[in-house]
């Protein structure tokens, strides 16, 4: 196997290279990435080769992706409340960003793995977010994330081209950063905390997300890779746990061993209320994946961050 991850210096992305780069199967693993949100650093010592360079560029791809047997699409212009201040610049890199890639291995074929998001469900009626719903996306973020799968499947059905789209939930854990205005909830939560700050709550805390830890992810897309696994329909990659903001302050406050307070802020644009995957499907294609528990995953999130900013939890 010979694998392209596209936006693998990013926080995920690094996180699979480490993981591919274990696999007996796995001969060799490049990266594609613009550096815009991931970092070099992240790649030290990971034994993956870097390119930096972008997704829009159509010659680029054309250079790299006949060399990969598998391409593990990542790169992506993050964030929800980014998407609604520029959705322009969202849906250029999430929408024809993608079809860039997957016209770059309409040729050759190489089994395809895309990243999507649980924002394509917008605020259903039902809690828990099964692949049968109804898309109906709140954000341009959102909008552009089902772009990317309705492509990848469009692609498969008219150049039988192996692909395999995950919808993302909310994936946390070490590299994710956190000194930029659209940093995640966890760790923004992590970064105050430690900072000894109060912890920022856009809205009344009560929203439910579906937090899933980043090695639980990447073990299912490697194991996704090596057995050439795909589908006609995309699959939710995360395990149907549903934490509140309250509840997420509480858990963080228990690993920490001492109170986190909460400073209240105004609701976001395009922020839905109830996230929560059913896991139905992937446990049947995957049953051997077991999630990492949220404490646990919170106290391995903390000890990344005391390492890397110098400030200790208790």
């Amino acid at each position: 196997m010979r694998v392209l991850v596209t936006g693998g210096a990013g926080f995920i992305g690094a996180n699979l290279c480490r993981t591919l780069t274990t696999r007996p199967e796995v001969e060799s693993v490049t990266v594609l990435d613009d550096l815009s949100s991931g970092t070099a650093a992240n790649l030290s010592d990971v034994g993956a080769d870097l390119v930096v360079g972008s997704i829009l560029d159509r010659d680029l791809l054309a250079e790299l992706v006949p060399g990969a047997t598998h391409v593990i699409h990542l790169a992506a212009r993050p964030s929800v409340p980014r998407s609604v201040k520029d959705p322009l610049a969202s849906h250029a890199v999430n929408a024809t960003g993608t079809l860039h890639v997957l016209e770059a291995c309409r040729a050759t074929r190489p089994h395809v793995i895309l990243a999507s998001s649980s924002s394509v469900y917008g605020d259903s009626d039902e809690t828990c977010k099964h692949e049968d719903l109804p898309t109906r996306p709140l954000s341009p973020y959102g909008a552009s994330k089902l772009a990317t799968e309705a492509y990848a499947l469009a692609y498969a059905a008219s150049y039988g081209l192996p692909v395999l789209p995950f919808r993302f939930f909310n994936v946390y854990g070490p590299l994710q950063p956190a000194g930029h205005a659209y940093a995640a909830v966890i760790p923004a939560f992590v970064s105050a905390a430690l900072a000894g700050r109060p912890v920022p709550i856009h809205g009344d805390g009560r929203q439910a997300r579906d937090f899933t830890y980043v090695g639980s992810v990447v073990d299912v897309i490697a194991d996704a890779a090596v057995r050439g696994v795909t589908g006609d329909t995309p699959l939710n990659l995360a395990f149907g746990t549903r934490v509140s903001l309250l509840d997420l302050k509480d858990a963080l406050a228990a690993v920490l061993g001492r109170p986190v307070e909460a400073e209240f802020l105004p609701p976001r644009a395009g922020d839905i209320r109830e996230s929560q995957a059913s896991a139905r499907l992937l446990l049947d294609r995957f049953p051997g994946v077991r999630p990492v528990p949220l404490e646990e995953g919170l106290r391995l999130t903390v000890t990344w961050f005391e390492k890397t900013t110098g400030l200790r939890g208790a």
